[in-house]
């Protein structure tokens, strides 16, 4: 272990130790030999978008994605439906028995998410906002925390550190891309850093190579590559009409090309000797129930590792 680790307690892999894994929703877990896929549009527009978005993915992703928050750089860009986008991603979560994922930005937008949503993402932007993080350690549901669009390595295991030091430990992180002189992406995908934090964190780490590349033609490659390269996950954007996406639409893939994309990385996932998550429902049929919830389960890995941790001296 590198010199982290002696600011990045809890996320720190102890010799020996596995990688975590996260539940989303009753069936899904991240961490484990299947890489989740987690696919959807940037922003949840509205109820007849999401049910096509649902009946197309379902059998090929393990969660769907969905902003009903936006973190928007221009003040008069689109802002997302709020609550009213909350109702529909949690009507058509049920409907359709997948998992969902979508953004919080601030304290007082947590608890709704918290009720309505399956995992609650933090954004590149909020990945120091510390009092988010620490609100989000009293949160049940998991995190999927992504890095910031500067951020080191040690800064984003610090960010998870504040989420599992208030009493969440069902931290996941994904690599989005940094920052660049280069204007041709939209962002550099760090595939070093997926590498790095494999081998620095217990916790499980997954890819969006939808805003590293910025332009959809770019985006298939980047995750076949970050499967190749250890990722435990996607998230992956993705949009009926990629051209009238009212966000982001340069970088969406239509749902075909989405479905085409999963095909394509399960052969990648069998030469590094994992598969690919997405048939949900038949997932649903084998999972056996322990008896305790992800919170608790999370707890007891965690437990697990720090003894071993601490027997090291």
């Amino acid at each position: 272990m590198s010199e982290i680790s002696n600011q990045v307690k809890l996320a720190a892999r102890a010799e020996g130790c596995p990688t975590s894994e996260v539940a989303i929703g009753d069936s899904v877990k991240v961490g484990g030999k299947p890489i989740v896929i987690i696919g959807g549009p940037c922003t949840v527009e509205n109820p007849e978008q999401m049910e096509i978005v649902a009946q197309k993915l379902k059998g090929s992703v393990s969660a769907i994605r969905g902003g009903v928050h936006k973190p928007r750089s221009s003040p008069y860009a689109f802002q997302g439906l709020g609550e009213d986008g909350l109702d529909i991603l949690q009507s058509m979560s049920q409907k359709h028995g997948l998992p969902t994922v979508t953004e919080v930005m601030s304290v007082e937008q947590l608890a709704a998410c918290d009720e309505k949503a399956d995992m609650l993402q933090v954004g590149s932007r909020n990945m120091q906002n510390f009092e988010l993080l620490k609100a989000l350690g009293q949160a049940k549901k998991p995190v999927l925390l992504k890095r910031g669009l500067s951020a080191t390595i040690e800064e984003m295991l610090l960010a998870a550190e504040y989420i599992m030091a208030h009493g969440n430990p069902n931290v996941v992180l994904c690599e989005r891309g940094i920052r660049s002189f280069d204007t041709f992406t939209r962002n550099v995908l760090d595939l070093g850093a997926v590498v790095a934090l494999k081998q620095l964190t217990h916790l499980p780490v997954i890819v969006d190579p939808s805003h590293a590349a910025g332009k959809r033609e770019l985006v298939a490659d980047l995750a076949r590559a970050a499967v190749a390269c250890g990722a435990d996950g996607l998230i992956i954007e993705c949009h009926p009409e990629p051209e009238k996406s009212v966000s982001d639409a340069r970088q969406a893939l239509s749902l075909e090309d989405m479905i085409e994309l999963v095909e394509s990385i399960k052969p990648i996932a069998a030469a590094v000797g994992r598969s690919v998550a997405g048939d949900v429902e038949k997932k649903r049929q084998i999972t056996v129930v322990q008896g305790i919830g992800s919170k608790s389960a999370g707890k007891l890995t965690l437990r697990k590792c720090n003894a071993r941790k601490a027997a090291r001296g």
